[in-house]
């Protein structure tokens, strides 16, 4: 079995393959700093508690956008499951070519994720991640990564909004019934949730005018792009194990 891990700003996200198939998902906060041995332990936990045996895992893929913590996580996979984890960075396998001006600063997990919609949804293909940041990724038809948008993410927007202005609270972030708000909780709701889709329908129909792909596919994943990709018709997919998924098939294009 496969052991896919997606080391994001907020969150990791770790899924088991068997094969094509996915068995299971788990998450847990990226939180600096944990030792060797507390990754192991926490990781061997959530895997044996879906029914998985630590044992049946035989390899393990890692895509990370937070540098500091990756000794000690690939310190614990050779720990607790015996195994060297292969790290999406320069040089491996994937795919997709990067022509933009510095392809070193485009972050793995951004690169997994155009390698799952290009090879899962063909191209042109606008990849959408609803994640700490919002990204716009722009995969050609011949699997070039071609370019990019970056915008505050939903809810560093909204925690940004609230932690700088006194008199508004925090709240769930979540679609209110009306744009037509009329207390202070809904109107927040209201410019956090449609404010973004505005900002997504606008994004994507300018990527789609400047880059000439008018027909281009959008897909998008993250955790909170559930509710947006529900409110919009330019959103085509909503994958959430978008990045999961391309981290199984770059695996797949680099095992030995």
């Amino acid at each position: 079995m496969l052991l896919v891990i997606d080391v994001g700003n907020t969150n990791i996200t770790l899924g088991v393959f068997k094969k094509e198939e996915l068995l299971g998902t788990f998450r847990m906060t990226t939180k600096l700093p944990r030792t060797s041995d507390e990754y192991g332990i926490m990781l061997k936990e959530l895997v044996e508690r879906q029914g998985i045996s630590s044992k049946d895992i035989d390899a393990v893929i890692i895509a990370s956008v937070v540098p500091d913590i990756m000794h000690s996580l690939g310190s614990a996979m050779i720990k607790y499951f015996g195994i060297k984890p292969v790290v999406v960075s320069a040089g491996i396998k994937t795919g997709i070519r990067i022509v933009t001006e510095n392809p070193k600063q485009v972050g793995a997990d951004r690169i997994v994720d155009a390698v799952a919609a290009y090879t899962l949804y063909g191209g042109p293909v606008i990849v959408i991640d609803f994640g700490t940041a919002t990204t716009y990724d722009i995969v050609g038809p011949d699997a070039t990564f071609e370019g990019a948008v970056i915008a505050p993410g939903i809810r560093t927007s909204a925690q940004a909004m609230w932690g700088q202005a006194a008199m508004l609270p925090a709240i769930e972030i979540k679609k209110p019934a009306t744009i037509l708000a009329k207390e202070t909780v809904s109107s927040m709701q209201a410019g956090i949730v449609f404010g973004q889709i505005g900002q997504v329908e606008y994004i994507v129909n300018r990527i789609r005018r400047e880059s000439g792909y008018t027909q281009a596919k959008v897909v998008a994943s993250g955790g909170l792009g559930n509710i947006i990709a529900k409110e919009t018709k330019v959103i085509d997919v909503y994958d959430p194990q978008l990045t999961l998924k391309g981290l199984r098939i770059i695996y797949e294009k680099n095992k030995r």
